[in-house]
């Protein structure tokens, strides 16, 4: 046993069960076994129910981070940038399956993970050695998603009580729920018909397109026996009519619909009034595509929700349009509503809340408050009691501008919480622009004065509004880790303009009067519009709504030819990022990006947590295209992520410290 898993005399399994009483309820990653035998578990996406990605693991820390290596990798069993060629669906070339985002689960020395192509594989720890592969078919012919990149974030876990069963669910990119033995990778007779619910069961909607207009990409969340899903629909729109996003419960054991919730709701239900003229009969999404949470004490879910159908215009839909974009609190093992909070009335941005809830006890001016943090893309942290629903610290409605579009009424006012402070940029203007040289200054200014700049939630507008953060975000659904001992919420952002723009819907062949189209925008040569950083890392003191520090994540691109001469800091990755926290460190990955897998760095990055100071970093052959993970088993830790790029095989990637160095 290293060293380093002694403190003063006390063992590591003292130390564990130490750990696990401060944590408490917030990192509930240890079993009664893993206590007795120092192995550390990671048995839910996030590393905990609450979403924390906190590992009390301390093996690899501030000295010896220096010596990682990786000890074994694991090519996804999804062919090497295959290629299916699509004739039945005209526009749809190939599929690629690079973009691996699977953050992989570990429990008893077997790991579970899922591929871009819905595969689903179990691996040793030790090893990386596959234990069992098993490929629900999902892109068989005629099961094909339009989608060039296809991707699934993990599989959710479960044993019944007794420990008779164990399974591994996937949610497909071809909206099944699928359980597998996780002993043997068969399919799980027992649950649904032959292993498999149909998810187009039981919608609102009819003649849904499987994989078009529905589909899942991450994993479902689990409380007792009740496993909990979102889902992934198309919110701009084909048709005026569109699929609404319900949360939906089925049963672990036999897959049985257990509750729905209508997140658009329906006549007679509460909040059906937001939605002016009727327009619940026709609207759509508002639906929670990233990763959820579960309070296992008080068994309820946290389900953030996203934008509704059309995304950028809204003129048929008027009102504030409960419940988009919004934090839902749900019974858990009825869907009953226990509270919401909107966090963006009247939607127009596509600024979905992606990410999954941080759920957390914070101790505010001598009292215990059981919060759960919501980060946004729009660059705020918002924290409410988990219990109740209020804010933890006010949240203000402030006046935001008016719409121009005909037939468009944005909301007068949005919510904006007074802490913590803003975690990105949410403004840009000529002082924003990048001009580290003179040729530089004049063609950005140039490009930026063509363009109608305005502050965060000014609405779309046919000649298109410049703002920040983009519709990427700031934050994604890469989301936030918490250190449950320290009290700190570590963000990944990226400020990246967009333009918005409301285009006539017969220009584009739509129903709608008004389509919304997100633009990037790029500077001159190449380079970004604005000032770096581009990526970065704000550590928030959640106790006091405080911002510790904030630095760029990556390099950004200092390396251009017009800049690599010039003595240019750390400018920031310019993809989205995302983080793990760990006893020890902070590990954060270079960023990527979905749309342009150019767009990121491929580095593993190691932090100090309270200072934000760069101690370490990993270069690697390709970029990680999900969220770390982290374990200990059999007295060694591993650091495990996904990486892949074009022409670079997708494979799992465990780092650790050398045999002789544990």
């Amino acid at each position: 046993m290293s060293p380093n898993l002694e403190t003063s005399g006390t063992s590591f399994r003292t130390y564990l069960c130490i750990a696990l009483i401060v944590a408490g309820a917030c990192w509930a990653g240890c079993s009664p076994e893993d206590m007795a035998t120092g192995n550390l578990s990671w048995p839910t996406y996030a590393g905990t129910p609450g979403s924390s990605k906190y590992s009390p693991a301390n093996q690899i820390d501030r000295d010896n981070v220096g010596e990682i290596e990786v000890a074994w990798t694991f090519a996804s069993p999804d062919p090497r940038n295959r290629k299916v060629h699509v004739f039945k669906r005209p526009g749809l070339v190939h599929l690629n399956s690079f973009v691996f985002q699977t953050t992989p689960l570990m429990i008893d020395g077997v790991l579970y993970g899922s591929t871009s192509f819905s595969q689903v594989f179990a691996l040793d720890a030790a090893t990386g050695e596959a234990i069992w592969v098993s490929d629900p078919k999902s892109f068989s012919e005629g099961g094909l998603t339009k989608f060039t990149f296809p991707k699934n974030r993990g599989v959710t876990y479960w044993r019944d009580r007794d420990g008779n069963h164990e399974r591994i669910f996937i949610a497909t990119m071809d909206a099944y729920l699928v359980a597998f033995d996780a002993r043997t990778g068969q399919p799980a007779t027992e649950f649904g018909i032959a292993g498999r619910v149909d998810l187009l069961a039981g919608l609102r909607r009819k003649n849904i397109r499987r994989s078009d207009d529905y589909f899942q990409t991450s994993p479902a969340a689990l409380y007792d026996d009740v496993l909990i899903l979102g889902s992934s629909v198309t919110d701009s729109p084909k048709t005026k009519r569109s699929i609404p996003g319900d949360i939906r419960g089925f049963s672990a054991r036999t897959g049985e619909l257990l509750w729905t919730f209508h997140t658009i709701p329906e006549e007679h239900e509460p909040g059906v009034e937001t939605w002016e003229n009727e327009a619940w009969r026709d609207a759509g999404a508002a639906n929670a595509w990233g990763p959820l949470s579960v309070d296992v004490e008080l068994g309820y879910v946290y389900v953030p929700t996203g934008a509704p159908t059309n995304d950028h215009y809204g003129g048929d839909r008027l009102g504030d349009n409960l419940y988009a974009d919004s934090l839902l609190c749900l019974d858990a093992r009825s869907g009953r509503l226990i509270w919401h909070q909107q966090m963006i009335h009247h939607g127009l941005w596509d600024y979905d809340a992606s990410a999954p809830p941080n759920l957390m006890d914070l101790e505010i001016e001598g009292e215990i408050v059981q919060a759960v943090a919501q980060v946004t893309k729009q660059g705020f942290t918002y924290v409410f009691d988990r219990k109740t629903g209020e804010p933890v610290w006010p949240i203000e409605e402030r006046p935001v501008p008016a719409s121009t579009v005909p037939g468009e009424v944005a909301a007068r006012t949005q919510p904006y919480p007074t802490r913590p402070p803003p975690f990105e940029r949410q403004d840009v203007t000529e002082d924003d622009v990048l001009q580290y040289t003179a040729a530089l200054k004049e063609k950005n200014l140039e490009l930026f004065r063509a363009q109608k700049s305005a502050p965060l939630y000014t609405p779309p507008s046919q000649a298109g509004v410049l703002t920040l953060p983009g519709a990427a975000g700031g934050a994604n659904w890469q989301g936030a880790a918490f250190d449950p001992h320290d009290k700190i919420l570590f963000v990944t952002s990226i400020a990246r303009p967009s333009l918005f723009i409301a285009v006539e819907g017969h220009k584009l062949k739509r129903e709608s009067r008004y389509v919304g189209w997100t633009l990037g925008v790029l500077g001159a040569e190449g380079l970004p519009l604005i000032k770096p950083p581009y990526g970065s890392i704000t550590a928030i003191d959640m106790n006091a709504g405080e911002i510790l520090w904030r630095v760029a994540n990556g390099d950004g691109p200092n390396k251009h030819p017009l800049l690599a001469a010039l003595d240019l800091p750390k400018m920031g990755s310019l993809g989205n990022a995302c983080a793990l926290a760990t006893k020890s460190l902070l590990f954060v990955t270079g960023g990527s990006d979905f749309w342009n897998p150019k767009v990121g760095e491929p580095f593993l990055g190691i932090y100090d947590k309270r200072t934000g100071e760069s101690i370490s970093r990993v270069e690697l052959p390709a970029k990680i295209r999900g969220c770390p993970m982290t374990y200990v088993w059999q007295g060694r830790q591993y650091v495990v992520f996904p990486v892949g790029d074009p022409g670079y095989p997708p494979e799992l990637t465990a780092l650790a410290l050398p045999v002789q160095g544990f």
